[in-house]
């Protein structure tokens, strides 16, 4: 990958997209993670305006670090980007007292972990639309298009994707090119939407090289049956989460009335 061209093209695409759309600039959620800083570095360096929103949910006071952290990196380098903390914890907690019960606390995890990124997509369209702003999204290329690792309207909810063609390692290399923090760098990627340290890794149960691979075999038409042992797990478990997740990535299905019945 030429990083350097990479990164201006991206810049360049980021700032006409804007400029063309009438908008002043971008907001994002920087949540102390790699794509976050990459991403928000990225609409940065297009000298419009950007607005970093920290909304943490009980969130690990390591991933709040990072990100303060961070966006006070940016502040130092980029006139145009401020920041503003909205604590979701409440809010978050308010709604989960506003529905009904549950017999096993476990059924709903899922369910509210999800809700914590829709919460958060929520409050970023609220920003969007006072300053007239477009949201940036995060994610990369296998989360987007390989397993689906996000949430739907979550933080799959943006108005432009400007990493979502890159691999995890290559968004790793234009970090260490921009010059991200290295506590950023080092920590275990997460989603942190469950309030502990679990890693993306421990959720899907294989690493993003290891994903990136396996989307790379399925991409040459290749089958389980083609490997052994931890490859064959591998690109088992990214078929199953690319075949449950399809919904995510493909167009929302529209039930089409016949000609005879209209």
């Amino acid at each position: 990958m030429q990083t350097e061209k990479v990164v201006d093209y991206i810049v360049n695409w980021l700032k006409d997209y804007a400029v063309k759309a009438g908008m002043k600039g971008f907001v994002i959620g920087v949540s102390g993670g790699i794509d976050s800083a990459v991403t928000s570095a990225l609409c940065a360096k297009t000298g419009l305006h950007l607005l970093c929103l920290e909304m943490p949910i009980h969130q690990a006071p390591s991933q709040v670090n990072r990100a303060l952290k961070h966006i006070d990196w940016l502040k130092s380098k980029f006139d145009r980007v401020y920041m503003t903390q909205v604590n979701l914890t409440p809010v978050f907690d308010s709604l989960i007292a506003s529905l009904p019960p549950v017999a096993k606390e476990e059924d709903r995890f899922m369910s509210l972990a999800n809700t914590r990124a829709r919460l958060r997509m929520t409050t970023l369209y609220y920003f969007a639309a006072i300053n007239k702003y477009l949201v940036a999204g995060t994610g990369n290329k296998v989360e987007d298009f390989g397993v689906g690792f996000y949430t739907k309207y979550g933080d799959g909810g943006v108005d432009l994707s400007p990493i979502a063609d890159l691999l995890k390692t290559e968004i790793y290399t234009i970090a260490n090119y921009l010059g991200i923090n290295k506590d950023i760098i080092d920590a275990a990627p997460t989603d942190g939407l469950w309030g502990d340290d679990r890693t993306d890794e421990d959720q899907i149960g294989a690493s993003y090289p290891e994903l990136e691979w396996a989307m790379k075999m399925d991409s040459e038409g290749k089958k389980a049956d083609d490997f052994q042992g931890r490859e064959q797990e591998v690109f088992q478990i990214y078929k199953r989460y690319n075949s449950a997740n399809k919904h995510k990535m493909l167009p929302i299905p529209i039930c089409k009335i016949p000609n005879e019945l209209e």
